[in-house]
C-alpha cells in the first residue's frame, strides 16, 4: 500500500462521518420557537357631553398623569343651562329663606294693630249691648234695637278673634310643612345646578389614568360627539405578552407557570439581548375559523390554537407595545 492510499482512507472515513452526523442532525426535530408580541393597557378617553374642540392640550407621545388636561371644548348649550339652573337655584333659595324667616316685623306689627282695633271695637259693642239690654228689660227700647245691638256685639267679637288669629299666625311664621317643602325645593334645584356644573367640568377633558398618549383623534374646530374617543392613553407599566400556542404545546403554558423569553429590541448593559421572566395569567381558545390545523392526515383530529397571555415579573424599562418576544 502506497503512501497516498494511507492518507486517503482516513480522509474518506472522516468525510463519511461528517456527512453522517450532518444527516443525523438534520433528521432531529427542530426546537420549538414561540414568537409573541407585547401589548399594553389602553384607555380610550371620551367626553360625556358634545361640544366643539377649542384646544388640544396634548400630542402623541406626551406623558400624562391622572387629571392632566387633554382637551378643552366650547359648549354654549352647557353655559346656557348653567345660567338657567343658577337662576332657578337663587329663586328657590329665596323662597326657602322667606319660609324660614317668616313674616317681616312690619307685617307682625300691622297684624297686632289690626287685632287691637278689632278688640276695641268688640269691647265697645259689648258695652253698648249691655246698655241696650238693660233699657230693653225696662221697656224703654224696642226688642228690635236689642237684637241689633246683640248682633253687632257678636260680629265685633268674632272680628276681634279673627284679627287675633292673624296676629298669632304672623308671629308663628310659615308652617313647618311649608318650610320643609321650600327647603326640599331648594335642594332639588341645587342638585340640578350640580349636574350642570358636572357637565361644564366635562368640557375640559382630563386623563383618568397615567401613561403615554398613543393616539390623538380630535382636531381643533371639530365637533366632538358624546362618548366618542378623542385621546388614547397607553399605560406602559401594564404590559403583557400574547402568544398563539397550539393545544399540543399548551401544557408548558399552564396558568401560573413561568418561562424565560428574550426581547430582540432591547439590550442589556452587556450589549446582549435582554431576557425577562414571564408568568402566565390567561389562556383561551381562539376562534375556530382561523386556528384549526390537521395533525395527522385522515385521522380526524385537529389541533386548536390558544391565546396565552403572560405578564413580566419585573418592570421592562424601554419596552413598548408591539415589540417581539421570543421563547425557545
Amino acid at each position: 500500500m502506497n503512501k497516498a492510499t494511507v492518507l486517503t482512507v482516513p480522509l474518506v472515513a472522516l468525510l463519511l462521518a461528517g456527512l453522517g452526523y450532518g444527516y443525523w442532525k438534520a433528521a432531529q426535530p427542530q426546537p420549538d420557537v414561540f414568537q409573541g408580541q407585547l401589548e399594553a393597557r389602553e384607555t380610550d378617553v371620551a367626553a360625556k357631553v358634545p361640544g366643539r374642540i377649542a384646544e388640544m392640550a396634548v400630542k402623541e407621545g406626551d406623558t400624562v398623569k391622572p387629571g392632566s388636561l387633554l382637551m378643552r371644548m366650547d359648549s354654549p348649550e352647557v353655559n346656557a343651562k348653567l345660567s338657567q339652573a343658577q337662576a332657578a337655584s337663587d329663586a328657590a333659595q329665596a323662597v326657602a329663606s322667606k319660609a324660614e324667616q317668616g313674616a317681616r316685623p312690619q307685617e307682625i306689627e300691622m297684624a297686632r294693630l289690626n287685632w287691637q282695633r278689632a278688640q276695641t271695637a268688640a269691647d265697645l259693642a259689648a258695652i253698648s249691648f249691655q246698655r241696650v239690654d238693660h233699657l230693653a228689660s225696662d221697656g224703654l227700647v224696642a226688642a228690635q234695637k236689642r237684637d241689633e245691638a246683640e248682633a253687632n256685639f257678636k260680629a265685633s267679637r268674632d272680628a276681634a278673634l279673627a284679627a287675633r288669629a292673624q296676629y298669632d299666625l304672623a308671629r308663628a311664621g310659615a308652617r313647618s310643612e311649608d318650610r320643609s317643602a321650600a327647603q326640599a325645593q331648594a335642594r332639588q334645584v341645587a342638585g340640578v345646578v350640580a349636574e350642570v356644573q358636572a357637565a361644564k367640568a366635562e368640557t375640559e377633558l382630563r386623563s383618568p389614568v397615567a401613561g403615554e398618549v398613543g393616539k390623538v383623534l380630535g382636531k381643533v374646530g371639530e365637533l366632538s360627539p358624546q362618548g366618542v374617543a378623542v385621546v388614547t392613553v397607553v399605560d406602559l407599566n401594564d404590559l403583557w405578552v400574547v402568544l398563539n400556542v397550539r393545544e399540543d404545546k399548551l401544557q408548558r403554558f399552564a396558568i401560573g407557570s413561568e418561562f424565560d423569553a428574550r426581547l430582540p429590541a432591547l439590550r442589556g448593559d452587556d450589549g446582549q439581548t435582554r431576557r425577562a421572566r414571564f408568568k402566565v395569567h390567561y389562556s383561551a381558545a381562539l376562534p375556530d375559523f382561523a386556528t384549526w390545523r390537521a395533525t395527522r392526515s385522515g385521522a380526524g383530529f385537529d389541533a386548536r390554537t390558544f391565546e396565552v397571555r403572560a405578564r413580566p415579573l419585573q418592570p421592562l424599562p424601554g419596552a413598548r407595545p408591539g415589540m417581539s418576544v421570543l421563547l425557545d
